[in-house]
Formats: structure tokens, C-alpha cells, sequence
């Protein structure tokens, strides 16, 4: 084996330790829950409108109309991998459709009080690639897999204090479920290789808060912070070889992966203009480095400790929405998200299997009251093409690739108390 080609599955090895959602398009979460946030381009800060308000500002939840929602979501990623500017070949995922499905409600907790109680249970985020085996460079070849389902359930309570100030808290439960496996091959042997693809689940927990503020009958203030989901290690029982590192097995034994979701801010604006219009915005800001920037270790048997550098940066998230009342029982709406994506060209070696590289998100929806109980919603949303490739002077992985774009659609049962 060549310097070069040392260098090269050494770094692969440790980038298949970063097991995180393409689901998400902002990093791994989803630019929001539901048809009424996707549709928005997850502008909901300060103007919350659905029950899946406890995920994105709990205050909401005391605004908005004692209601459940009933969303499911297709989400359709494709992602390729590029070889070609190392003298290997191109592969698409053939995994490209996924189902994200949330429930959420909410309250008064007796008749015309101003406590309202809720929440509900929300696939926030998630991941999947399936890549078979393709060459790499001459006489090697990758191939690589991960699946990440994460979910989140946040009961909320949410007080109107007066007519003008909303608060509203949620404690966190969370559940995320890994499997992954990537493996370089030179000829018929395996020379790297981490094979965790017999799934492992770790529940986390946390807290969220918000408030809502009428500055005066047009203008909302809207603010919310999540703190980190702290989560227990996942744990994988592997054999003597599902690592391995320059040609060499690492034992068997059981092997913890420390994966936390990162804690995360955000202030949002809703102005309305007429009684028919509704134009909000939000600045986001979610802490990736905390989580996947250069901390993360694979801890083994006998001290055996692998790390890993994903590089992952902060996010600030830009997002806007417009919502129209065409008349008393059709609203539309349309919004845009924008976030640089977590890596750059120097981190595509780390992130073949996790390319949440997507920055523009736009999004269309509707909905329509059936009756005075029950209203039907959809949304669809389209994230661009964005490519990132090593420079041809990047020692691990010179010219290589990955791409990701996304296409969403979901529908959304609502039914008012």
C-alpha cells in the first residue's frame, strides 16, 4: 500500500465515527415539523400556528387554537459520491425516500384558563445513505451505509401572563437509534473497515423555553432556546476486525459512541400588515461544534480510544415566511431557508457519509378548513444541488466529492377542539 493510499483509508476510518441526519438539510434537523413549519421555510419563532410549537418556541403553545396535528412528511434526498478526480468512479445512494412522521397537541387545562398544556412526538431528524461498492482509486475500491433515526417527544406548559407576554417551557425526552458501516478494500482484502451496522439506541434529555411578545397589534417578538439533549452512550458489542486500521483488526469487546444534540437559539419576527397577511422571520443559530466539531471519540477495549474529526461549524440560519388568507377557509403560504452548510472542501473525506450540504431551502404550502373542527394541509419544499470537492492538493483525498439535494412533500390533519 502506497503512502498516499495509507493516508487516505486512515482518514476514512474516522470519518465513518459521524453518524449524522441528511434528513435535515440545517445540519441534521429539519428546517421545521409539519406541513404549517415546512411551508413557512421554518420562519415559526413568532408565529406558531400549529401543535407542533413545542419544537420550535413552546410559548406558542398558549397562542394558538386548542387543536392535535397529524403530519407525515416523504422526504427524498439524493446524494452522490465522486471518485473521479482521484481515478475512481461515481456512485449515487439508492436509499431515497424516508417517512417523518409527527403528532403534537395542545390545551387549555380548564375551561378558559390561560395555562395550556401539550406537546406531542416528533421525528426531528435522521439520516440514510446506501452506497454500494464503487472504485476509489486504481486497485481500491469504498462502499459505505448509515441509517439515524432521532425523535423527540416535549411535553410543554405555556401560560398567557397578560394580553401582550406568552412563556412556555418543555422538558425534552429523546430517543436516536445509529447503525453505519463504511469499508475500504484493496484487491480481495479489507484494509479498513468500521462496521457498526447492527443499530444502537441511547434516550437523552433536555429543556426548552420561549416566550412570545406583542410589541403592538401588528408586531410579535418571538424567542426560543433549547438546551443541549444530553444523551447515554451507544453502545456496540463488535468482533475481533469490524475495525480496522492499516490492515490491522482491532479486538472484539464492547465499543461507546458519546453523541449529544447540540443546544441551539433562536429570535423571530411576525408583522402583519392586514388582517389577511403575515410576513415572519427568524435568525437561528445551532451549536454544531459543541457536538461535531473535533471532540468526538470512539472508546474500546483495553484504552482503545478513536477520534475523530468531523469539523463541523456553527450554523446561523436565516428564514423567511409569507402567509395570505385568500378567504375564510383557504390559507397559502411560502418561505425560504438559508444556511452554509457545516463543512467545507477540507472536510469531504470526513463527511462521505454525511453530506448535509444543502444551503437554500425553498418551500410552498396551503391549507383548508374543511369544517369548523377539522382542516387538511400539505407543503413541499426543494433544496438545490450544492457539491463540495477536495482540492486537488488535499493530501487524503485529492478531487474527491459529495453532493446532496433535496425534495420534501407532507400533508397535515388538523382537527380543532
Amino acid at each position: 500500500m502506497t503512502k498516499q493510499h495509507r493516508i487516505i483509508t486512515t482518514a476514512i476510518s474516522f470519518a465513518l465515527l459521524s453518524p449524522v441526519a441528511v434528513f435535515a438539510t440545517d445540519g441534521y434537523q429539519l428546517i421545521g415539523v409539519g406541513s404549517y413549519q415546512k411551508s413557512l421555510g421554518g420562519a415559526v419563532t413568532a408565529n406558531p400556528g400549529s401543535a407542533m410549537t413545542s419544537v420550535s418556541n413552546p410559548a406558542g403553545a398558549a397562542r394558538i387554537e386548542s387543536r392535535a396535528d397529524f403530519s407525515m412528511e416523504a422526504f427524498m434526498p439524493e446524494r452522490k459520491v465522486d471518485f473521479r478526480g482521484m481515478g475512481g468512479a461515481k456512485n449515487k445512494s439508492e436509499v431515497d425516500m424516508y417517512g417523518v412522521p409527527a403528532i403534537g397537541w395542545q390545551a387549555p387545562t380548564s375551561d378558559d384558563s390561560e395555562l395550556h398544556f401539550g406537546g406531542g412526538m416528533y421525528g426531528t431528524s435522521g439520516m440514510g445513505v446506501d452506497y454500494s461498492q464503487v472504485d476509489m482509486m486504481q486497485g481500491m475500491k469504498w462502499d459505505g451505509y448509515s441509517n439515524i433515526s432521532f425523535w423527540q417527544m416535549a411535553p410543554v406548559l405555556a401560560k398567557n401572563i397578560n394580553k401582550k407576554l406568552s412563556v412556555g417551557a418543555t422538558i425534552n425526552v429523546d430517543y436516536q437509534s445509529v447503525a453505519f458501516k463504511q469499508r475500504v478494500m484493496q484487491g480481495n482484502n479489507v484494509v479498513e473497515n468500521f462496521d457498526l451496522s447492527r443499530s444502537s439506541s441511547s434516550f437523552g434529555f433536555g429543556f426548552g423555553v420561549g416566550l412570545l411578545y406583542d410589541i403592538n397589534d401588528k408586531l410579535t417578538l418571538g424567542v426560543n432556546y433549547k438546551s443541549k439533549q444530553n444523551f447515554s452512550d451507544l453502545k456496540y458489542q463488535l468482533a475481533s476486525g469490524d475495525i480496522m486500521s492499516k490492515g490491522n483488526a482491532m479486538p472484539g469487546g464492547e465499543y461507546k459512541l458519546d453523541l449529544d444534540f447540540p443546544q441551539q437559539a433562536a429570535l423571530g419576527i411576525a408583522f402583519k400588515p392586514t388582517s389577511k397577511l403575515t410576513i415572519s422571520g427568524d435568525i437561528k443559530w445551532i451549536d454544531w461544534s459543541s457536538t461535531m466539531g473535533n471532540k468526538l471519540n470512539v472508546r474500546g477495549p483495553n484504552g482503545i480510544k478513536v477520534p475523530m474529526n468531523p469539523g463541523w461549524d456553527d450554523q446561523t440560519i436565516y428564514a423567511l415566511g409569507v402567509s395570505y388568507a385568500v378567504n375564510d377557509k383557504v390559507n397559502i403560504r411560502a418561505g425560504y431557508n438559508y444556511a452554509s452548510a457545516p463543512f467545507d472542501s477540507k472536510k469531504v473525506i470526513n463527511n462521505l457519509i454525511l453530506p448535509a450540504l444543502v444551503e437554500s431551502h425553498y418551500t410552498l404550502g396551503a391549507d383548508y378548513k374543511v369544517n369548523k373542527h377539522w382542516d387538511l394541509g400539505f407543503h413541499y419544499m426543494y433544496a438545490p444541488k450544492k457539491t463540495e470537492k477536495a482540492p486537488a492538493t488535499d493530501p487524503m483525498a485529492p478531487g474527491a466529492a459529495t453532493s446532496l439535494s433535496e425534495t420534501s412533500l407532507g400533508a397535515n390533519i388538523g382537527y380543532r377542539f
